[in-house]
């Protein structure tokens, strides 16, 4: 009975140390800092709820052509404390400071209307400038991160 709970420590060591590799190693393998993300809020409904876990792959200058109509995609607004997950309806260009980009009209799938226009150094767009965009959705794990959204919530951290 003395080593039953040497045993125990032993697997909740493990249990971490498991959890920490696949953490770097898809951090590694999608290129993104945050490769798995908690679902907060209602606006993609009914495709992804409030406590599901969302699988990301990294998105910068050199794969932007992999955004389409239809991903979704996750975006870092100015004044905005989390990023927005929504879904992207059309493609567009803008000019921001004479250089043509890319830019992303993108709505959640329960709002009724697009997102804001986005302020940008050069003034306010009607879409998502694709220097604004971290991560595309691949895979979503329903219900999963529900019991750490309301801890996390309970404790007052989110």
């Amino acid at each position: 009975m003395e080593d039953s709970w040497k045993k125990d420590l032993a697997w909740i060591l493990i249990a971490l140390l498991a959890v920490f590799a696949l953490q770097v190693g898809l951090k590694v393998a999608l290129h993104t800092d945050s490769p798995l993300v908690i679902v907060v809020s209602e606006s993609m409904e009914p495709v992804f709820y409030r406590g599901d876990v969302v699988l990301l792959k990294g998105i910068n200058e050199e794969n932007i052509d992999d955004v389409h109509v239809g991903d979704v995609i996750v975006y870092k607004r100015p004044g905005y404390e989390y990023p927005i997950i929504h879904r992207v309806r059309e493609i567009e260009t803008v000019e921001l400071g004479g250089k043509v980009e890319k830019c992303f009209v993108t709505w959640g799938d329960n709002n009724w209307a697009p997102d804001p226009d986005f302020p940008t150094p050069y003034g306010m767009v009607p879409c998502v400038p694709a220097y604004a965009v971290e991560d595309k959705a691949l895979v979503v794990f329903p219900k999963i991160g529900l019991i750490p959204l309301i801890i996390r919530e309970h404790l007052g951290l989110g």
